[in-house]
């Protein structure tokens, strides 16, 4: 019986196929996932009352174009409502994969920085000079107690990301208390 050139060619063919194949070598490993984050006391602390004070600013804020005077303290307004806006959806982000509540725990309630509801009806009738001191004391009681709990949370916090967060908050409170301060 003569060999079958066709059968000799495939099994040839599979034999330098098994000797070149990297199924030989192990495959290697998917990769795998981030760790969980992980949020300490502190991160969720910061998101929380971070989430809640800015909530409470931006009402003030919106009201700066028709109630205010100072062609300054709007443009100042209008760049603490970018980066506050921006701040809130990375806070509201983190605090949801933290498991954070999404409802403000601290509405209305009266702490360092916090704009309450009476400050807020104050300033909806206030206009021109008398609303341009109104929101310049409020937003620098905001920035300068933003600026300590950025702090804290850099000294005291556990998950990168809410530390990466307060370093940005940082930044974006200074540069906004210095164009305060020299302004106004």
């Amino acid at each position: 019986m003569k060999p079958n050139p066709r059968l000799l060619a495939a099994a040839l063919l599979l034999g330098v196929a098994a000797c070149g194949s990297p199924a030989a070598a192990p495959a290697p490993a998917p990769p795998s996932a981030p760790p969980p984050a992980v949020f300490g006391g502190t991160d969720l602390a910061w998101i929380e009352i971070n989430i809640a004070m800015d909530e409470e600013l931006l009402p003030l804020l919106a009201l700066t174009p028709a109630n205010g005077a100072s062609p300054s303290l709007k443009d100042l307004s209008a760049q603490v409502k970018a980066f506050t806006d921006e701040e809130l959806a990375t806070l509201r982000q983190l605090g949801e994969e933290a498991g954070i509540p999404a409802e403000n725990q601290h509405k209305g309630m009266p702490m360092p920085g916090m704009v309450t509801p009476s400050l807020l009806a104050s300033a909806t009738g206030a206009r021109g000079a008398g609303f341009d001191t109104m929101l310049t004391k409020a937003l620098r009681e905001h920035l300068e107690q933003g600026h300590k709990l950025a702090t804290s949370e850099q000294t005291a916090g556990a998950e990168s990301r809410t530390k990466a967060l307060a370093t940005s908050i940082l930044k974006t409170r200074a540069d906004a208390l210095r164009k305060l301060q020299k302004d106004f």
